[in-house]
């Protein structure tokens, strides 16, 4: 195929791209670019991996949430589509379910139901849209000043640690099944090489189901009913949202998780192709914002971009949009067979305990990592603070409420964070005590006042 022609709509929607070399081979040192291709057999090969890719955290989230995994398969598919149309197929990424929406929805479904959770996914979604349209008129500049890496970093990981007792009661549910699927996602991660080794959670799951058929612990009985009732082709099942303002302390703090994850995620990429694509940040936050208002509308779980992916794209050195449409088109039409959603409800609950574990620490250390790379200086005192009583509020659940609304762990630990950050810093930065930048190491008092 010749160069995609600016000028016509296929083009500005992204839905063209030019052959990449002799589209069979990736030279070394080279990538294949986002608006580039191979063929389409070998793109469609690559799509694949992308589906397996995102397919165990996307079904774990509504497995977890009570909500349909055939629904959220489906919106994680459209939103992808959604994603690559806004962006004009610049930013090469899947749109799957997002870990930060579990303790929200969670929350919210214990009190409103999946109809109430399912608002709070709109309104996150539609905060996130008019959050990236800010973006992309003003730039990122405001955004990385309210949310420096000691802010991102410490959301990121309060989130992680505040789902620990929800990983704990679906362990204890089955121990010997959760043990299993545990210890079988931290030996495939270090023992497999590549792929397979990203996919240790999917594998450990499938691992930990085998588990539980031969203890017993599986219920195999709603498969036939699924069948008989639906058959093999259906559409997916569609829940309506409810709108409840209480609901918007617990919600709205996700916006800056999703946030961070996007740019972080859309700066990787640029990273390993050469492309800027920093004026394009602000489109990928929409399009993420956009595409969980779509999800909740129809009764999925909120979308985002997914790191799995980028992993397949490092592996692959192929960046091409195409791609991800393959894999987009792959999850909608996996999303209609009735059976395949049922078969991935029967995961019992010492599975998702032992997968579990492992996830929700993860997206905590996530927030760790952020620290540890931009070398967040914890002698200081503006940043141990924050990061101190935020992680506290976010991992005990402190609850508040006032107003008419209640405010829970995760929202009063992000308001901690912002509020605690930039008033210690701003009084230091007066007052010129224990150092003016905390993103800096202070080094107007040695020792450190650590000791």
């Amino acid at each position: 195929m010749t160069s995609p022609e600016p000028g016509t709509p296929a083009a500005r929607l992204g839905l063209r791209w030019r052959l990449h070399g002799d589209g069979r081979t990736v030279a070394p040192g080279r990538v294949v670019g986002p608006r580039e291709r191979l063929t389409w057999p070998r793109t469609a090969t690559i799509g694949a991996q992308h589906v397996v890719a995102m397919f165990g955290a996307t079904f774990l989230v509504p497995l977890i949430t009570g909500f349909p995994p055939s629904t959220t398969l489906f919106f994680s598919g459209l939103g992808t589509m959604l994603f690559l149309v806004v962006t004009a197929g610049r930013v090469p990424s899947y749109l799957g379910s997002s870990f930060a929406f579990i303790a929200p929805i969670t929350a919210s479904t214990a009190q409103f139901g999946p109809g109430g959770a399912l608002g709070g996914v709109v309104m996150a979604g539609a905060a996130l849209f008019l959050l990236g349209l800010l973006v992309q008129a003003a730039g990122t500049g405001w955004l990385q000043r309210l949310m420096p890496p000691l802010v991102t970093g410490t959301i990121v990981a309060l989130i992680g640690f505040n789902l620990a007792p929800s990983a704990k009661d679906n362990f204890m549910a089955a121990p010997v099944t959760a043990l299993v699927t545990l210890g079988s996602i931290v030996l495939i991660s270090v023992l497999l090489r590549g792929l397979p080794g990203r996919l240790s959670i999917l594998l450990g799951v499938l691992i930990g189901y085998v588990t539980a058929v031969l203890r017993g612990e599986v219920d195999f009985s709603g498969l036939g009913a699924v069948w008989q009732e639906q058959g093999l082709v259906g559409l997916p099942p569609f829940q309506t949202p409810e709108f409840h303002l209480p609901l918007l302390g617990l919600f709205v703090p996700v916006v800056l998780v999703l946030v961070a994850e996007n740019i972080g995620h859309v700066k990787s990429v640029a990273l390993m192709t050469g492309d800027d694509l920093d004026p394009w940040i602000g489109r990928a936050i929409m399009s993420d914002g956009l595409a969980t208002v779509v999800a909740g509308s129809g009764g999925g779980s909120g979308t985002t971009t997914y790191a799995e992916n980028i992993g397949v794209m490092a592996a692959t050195r192929v960046y091409s949009t195409a791609a991800y449409w393959v894999a987009a088109l792959v999850a909608i039409l996996l999303s209609v067979f009735p059976v395949v959603g049922a078969a991935v409800a029967t995961v019992p609950a010492g599975v998702l305990g032992g997968a579990a574990t492992v996830l929700y620490g993860m997206i905590g250390m996530l927030g760790v990592r952020i620290w540890v790379q931009n070398r967040v200086d914890f002698s200081n005192p503006v940043n141990l603070t924050t990061a101190a009583v935020a992680m506290i509020i976010g991992i005990a659940d402190y609850t508040w409420e006032a107003f008419g609304l209640q405010f829970a762990g995760i929202a009063l630990g992000t308001a901690a964070t912002l509020v605690v950050y930039h008033v210690m810093a701003g009084l230091a930065r007066r007052r010129g005590t224990v150092g003016t930048d905390p993103l800096a190491p202070d080094t107007t008092r040695l020792p450190s006042p650590l000791g």
